[in-house]
């Protein structure tokens, strides 16, 4: 890894009267100059962010709840002081740094702050604070993307077409497409991660043999390279402070530099270490304390994150309670879903690195990338409870891995080209372009219609509260006013009631206003029984209640938990029914015969309380869903409790067909 070459200004006085005159050292044949390498970095990262602004625009489908309920709900909740903000059991027991959602809020605070000045109509308020997070994350995908190419330009050179076969992978990946834009830790621990690799000092790994790897430690860590280990340092302490296992990433890379030493070097400086370890000491140590102060301010008490996630997944075996998986899931499913069409480059590229087919410093890098993803893989594997993206940061490393056989693969050099690294043509086009086109209908799908539904209800029941209670649209920055909302004091009816699974939308960041009073089914863990324990092995869940099956009424489930739970008989006896009916009832279509029979058979149980369902929205949700609970489209029902609802969905289809006709 050769730093790129610039030009001299070479002054020569022929005389003593005559102006001195300027010769440029030429550049060495094909490398580009300082100022077009400069625009072509500056370039790249604009249309780079530009690419992600439009990724997190048309990203319109749901993934998992870890993407609004821990960043965009403790986000909203610290900006606006929303009490109405669902934080779940990770923030109650502090489980959680703080350091990501106060980004956000400080986007949401800053932003809803300027909108609220210029008093801006509330449902566009509402607009944009929904799509604002998605823009912030955009910007770390945008990152991961240009370090991705940064390290394979200082890996491979600019003059290789590796470095572009990366950018290219890291641009058409599927997972990065569907992810990288989202409220996940692990997506800014991703674009934290690379960036933090590719500002790593790798001229350490310099062997006596490499060009200027004389042994000559002394130069090893000065000047720019304690800046850009610094920056490489601070990158990755905010990555463990994000997510803890990320530590494992860099205490590989940190051991293979510190075993390269040792054995590439006769005698490695004192200088080199204490630089080193210093660096790690002051830089891990600052934003360790900036977490800790971040914690305090958040919590209102001194608290250590890092210590309660590791007390509560390893001594309490809390991560079994969200699913266990076999010891293969990573190497079955996680990189396969990682790299899609691209998976046997990203093979072979782990496997040639490796065995490194000599000992300079880009094989010694690229065996140390390499090990990585093995050791990281490994370590992952023996904890219970996994998800695929656990091990997203690892995909930019993948790529850079892959690229140079790709290159290779889909490109060869022109007839005319004297060079391996000059012009290229591609080949081998149509199964580039059906690689291209699985990868596209991939992203496609899972962005744009797959779980579809969580977001788009949403819209629906904001769009409706605006409608009926024009009067209530107070939100973000209103409510730090001094005087309390007339609206929120009043209160309004239950607008919603969600009988989903537990999580399975976003809430009050998408809800938007307080005065829209939403319930909806828990899922807390119990955290109050022993590991092992009966209690626990029997513990059920809100959720798990109502999907539970009863054999004493045919099987079915959700009755039970109507009748006894959220509809109970009044204690008065007077044989009436207690229980806040709401105004919409939200579920997937699966349960719409259990509230049938509840409300509206002759023999239901809660007959008696004047509900009359009538579908008011109903939203497609994809063509598959691995739980079943989840099947088919999401519907809103109204209860018709209440005046001035929706009209129904049958009402809305015939005006539209009738629309369609004039």
């Amino acid at each position: 890894m050769e730093p790129n070459p610039s030009s001299k200004d070479i002054i020569n006085p022929k005389t003593k009267n005559e102006r001195p005159t300027r010769r440029i050292t030429p550049l060495p044949p094909g490398t580009p100059h300082p100022q077009v390498t400069l625009a072509q970095t500056h370039d790249v990262l604009s249309l780079l962010l530009l690419f992600r602004f439009l990724n997190a625009l048309l990203t319109r489908t749901f993934f998992q709840p870890d993407e609004y309920f821990q960043s965009l709900e403790p986000a909203w909740h610290l900006a606006f002081s929303d009490p109405s903000a669902w934080l779940t059991w990770e923030w109650t027991h502090q489980l959680r740094s703080s350091l990501y959602p106060a980004l956000i809020a400080a986007f949401y605070r800053g932003v809803d702050g300027v909108m609220g000045f210029l008093q801006l109509y509330p449902p566009f308020r509402a607009l944009i604070l929904t799509a604002l997070p998605g823009a912030v994350q955009s910007v770390v995908a945008a990152v991961g993307d240009f370090f991705t190419w940064k390290l394979g330009m200082d890996l491979y050179g600019r003059g290789s077409n590796a470095p572009w076969a990366a950018l290219w992978l890291s641009v058409v990946s599927p997972w990065g497409w569907y992810v990288s834009t989202r409220t996940f830790s692990n997506s800014m621990e991703m674009g934290l991660t690379v960036a933090g690799v590719s500002y790593w000092p790798w001229e350490m790994l310099k062997g006596e043999g490499d060009r200027d790897g004389d042994g000559d430690g002394e130069l090893l860590l000065v000047g720019e390279r304690v800046k850009s280990l610094r920056i490489s340092l601070v990158l990755a302490a905010l990555a463990v402070v994000l997510r803890p296992t990320n530590i494992l990433i860099w205490v590989v890379i940190l051991g293979m530099t510190l075993a390269r030493l040792v054995r590439s070097r006769r005698e490695v400086p004192v200088s080199t270490l204490v630089v080193l370890f210093r660096e790690i000491i002051l830089c891990g140590g600052a934003v360790l304390a900036l977490s800790v102060l971040s914690d305090r301010l958040y919590f209102g008490f001194w608290t250590f994150p890092p210590y309660k996630w590791l007390y509560f997944n390893i001594s309490q075996s809390l991560a079994v309670f969200y699913g266990h998986m076999p010891w293969h899931y990573y190497l079955s499913q996680g990189i396969p879903l990682l790299m899609t069409t691209f998976l046997p480059f990203a093979l072979v590229g782990v496997v040639k690195a490796l065995s490194p087919p000599d000992n300079s410093c880009k094989s010694a890098v690229l065996k140390t990338l390499a090990t990585t993803v093995v050791v990281v893989v490994a370590i992952m594997s023996l904890i219970s409870h996994k998800e695929v993206r656990f091990i997203y940061p690892l995909l930019p490393i993948l790529h850079i891995l892959s690229a140079p056989y790709v290159a290779a693969f889909f490109t060869t050099p022109e007839s005319n080209s004297s060079t391996s690294n000059g012009p290229v043509v591609l080949r081998r086009k149509l199964t580039l372009a059906n690689l291209l086109t699985i990868n596209f209908l991939l992203g496609t799908y899972l962005s744009v219609f797959h779980q579809a539904a969580p977001l788009s209800v949403l819209q629906f029941l904001r769009a409706d509260f605006e409608r009926i209670h024009p009067e209530s649209l107070w939100l973000g920055t209103d409510l730090l006013s001094p005087e309390t909302p007339p609206s929120l004091e009043e209160g309004h009816e239950l607008f919603a009631l969600f009988l989903t699974p537990c999580h399975s939308t976003p809430w009050r960041s998408h809800l938007v206003y307080p005065a829209l009073r939403a319930r909806a089914l828990t899922c807390e863990p119990p955290l109050h029984t022993k590991p092992g324990s009966v209690e626990r092995e029997t513990y059920l869940d809100e959720a798990d209640r109502f999907y539970l099956r009863d054999p004493k009424r045919n099987n079915s489930y959700g009755l039970t938990f109507l009748a006894n739970e959220l509809f109970p008989l009044a204690q008065d006896g007077s044989g009436k029914r207690d229980g806040e009916m709401p105004r919409y009832i939200v579920g997937f279509e699966g349960i719409e015969p259990v509230l049938r029979e509840f409300f509206e058979s002759e023999n239901g149980e809660g007959k008696q309380m004047g509900v009359r369902l009538t579908r008011v929205w109903s939203g497609f949700n994809g063509l598959f869903n691995e739980d079943w609970r989840r099947r088919g489209r999401l519907v809103v029902w109204d209860t018709g409790v209440y005046k001035g609802s929706a009209k129904p969905l049958e009402e809305k289809i015939e005006e539209r067909r009738e629309k369609e006709e004039l």
